[in-house]
């Protein structure tokens, strides 16, 4: 009888309508991955543009990603580590500032140096989005399945890429690369009027107040970044997790630099086809993060990532069977739906998984050393394709996600059936 009612009570406490801190949580959250994504892609459609206003070479113009990505892994650690002891409501909020900066000043960029400068500043501040937008997700709905809601958040991003393509091909034409960076100062904006309002969660209050008792009793408290290396078990969790988010993002930039170009030399088609391929992979990887979102919340971590992992392994050969341009569309969103699916679970699992002392770092360093590795993915895949045939490149694709698919399952907390997903 006991059991039945908590069973109703925890059915209950789920299906209450969401408080206003929660929706400004949802959606300013939302708003914050499309921001991300918008803002990285404004460099991708503005890269060709900027090369040629500055007359430099492909490999400095590629520079700019990286730059990005390691102001990225610096920004996430650092600003993890604020807001697990600050708070995330604050982090999350007034670092919109650094990205708005860093944003509009490349308008006023007029050298490659200062572009630099400006996209690892962006980089810094971007970095603090991932940590602490799935994190107060995960503290804001505490009681709730939150894979739909962290999947809800990640489709945000995938609708920010879409806008950064219409921004793009709208504003360059007209009015130049630089000017393209001022038009996303607007929803920084709009974004920064929802978080002024942002609260962080009643677990997070109990922790500072249970942090004042400890210092008036002189008891020190752990470093975050530290405190995920603690123990063998948390170490090998969180270097698990971080090579499990490698290969998934190693897995994203290799789709999306290099197999459109290789379809495009093996059907004959036009590089214009392009920003089709991207758009039907979007709203591939935009169907499959809300279908990982529900099965992940129904059946769990260790069913659903097997799954889609598998998946991905197999539906890349499904692009050898493409045969001309609408078939290469279709397939595309096929493989984008379970290759990049599953990247809204990751937030879920490390939110679940650590404790809110250290949460929000935890989330930072997976996915911004997991950034970094993935990185190194693309010119892996294009020394594939110097040397190999089309086959190898697939056969690569297949065996890195089967690899992270080993390294999900051997993952302990994951086995244990008493872990609220």
């Amino acid at each position: 009888m006991a059991e039945a009612t908590i069973a109703q009570d925890q059915t209950n406490l789920r299906q209450e309508p969401f408080t206003k801190n929660q929706k400004l949580t949802l959606w300013s959250t939302v708003a914050g991955f499309g921001l991300e994504h918008m803002d990285a892609l404004f460099i991708s459609f503005a890269l060709t543009s900027i090369i040629s206003s500055f007359h430099i070479s492909n490999f400095a113009g590629g520079m700019i990603a990286s730059v990005s990505s390691w102001g990225t892994l610096i920004g996430g650690i650092l600003f993890g580590m604020l807001a697990d002891r600050i708070g995330r409501a604050k982090v999350f909020t007034w670092t919109l500032f650094v990205v708005a900066f860093s944003t509009g000043a490349i308008y006023f960029a007029h050298n490659i140096w200062l572009v630099y400068l400006f996209r690892f500043i962006a980089g810094v501040g971007t970095g603090s989005e991932y940590g602490a937008g799935v994190t107060l997700i995960a503290e804001n709905f505490a009681g709730k399945k939150i894979g739909k809601l962290t999947s809800l958040a990640h489709i945000g991003g995938q609708v920010g890429a879409i806008l950064a393509a219409i921004a793009s091909a709208t504003v360059i034409p007209l009015f130049g690369w630089n000017a393209l960076f001022l038009v996303g100062l607007f929803p920084v904006i709009l974004a920064f009027i929802a978080r002024i309002q942002l609260k962080d969660s009643d677990e997070f209050h109990a922790l500072q107040e249970q942090r004042q008792n400890q210092e008036k009793e002189t008891i020190k408290t752990k470093v975050p970044l530290l405190a995920l290396f603690q123990t063998p078990a948390m170490t090998w969790q969180t270097v698990a997790l971080t090579l499990m988010m490698m290969v998934h993002t190693g897995g994203y930039y290799g789709l999306m630099n290099w197999l459109p170009k290789i379809m495009q030399k093996q059907l004959g088609l036009s590089i214009s086809s392009s920003n089709l391929w991207m758009v039907a992979t979007i709203v591939g990887m935009s169907l499959g993060m809300y279908f990982f979102g529900h099965i992940l919340d129904k059946f769990g971590p260790r069913f659903s990532y097997t799954f889609f992992f598998i998946m991905a392994a197999v539906s890349l050969y499904t692009l050898l069977l493409a045969k001309n341009a609408w078939s290469l569309i279709l397939i595309m969103m096929v493989v984008g739906f379970f290759s990049n699916g599953m990247y809204g679970g990751y937030g879920v699992i490390v939110s679940r998984l650590y404790p809110a002392e250290y949460r929000v770092t935890a989330n930072s360093v997976v996915s911004s050393v997991g950034k970094v590795l993935g990185g190194f993915f693309p010119p892996i895949i294009g020394l594939l394709m110097d040397k190999y045939s089309l086959a190898a490149v697939m056969i690569f694709f297949s065996l890195i996600y089967l690899f992270a698919l080993v390294i999900m399952l051997l993952i302990p907390a994951l086995k244990k059936t008493n872990v609220e997903f």
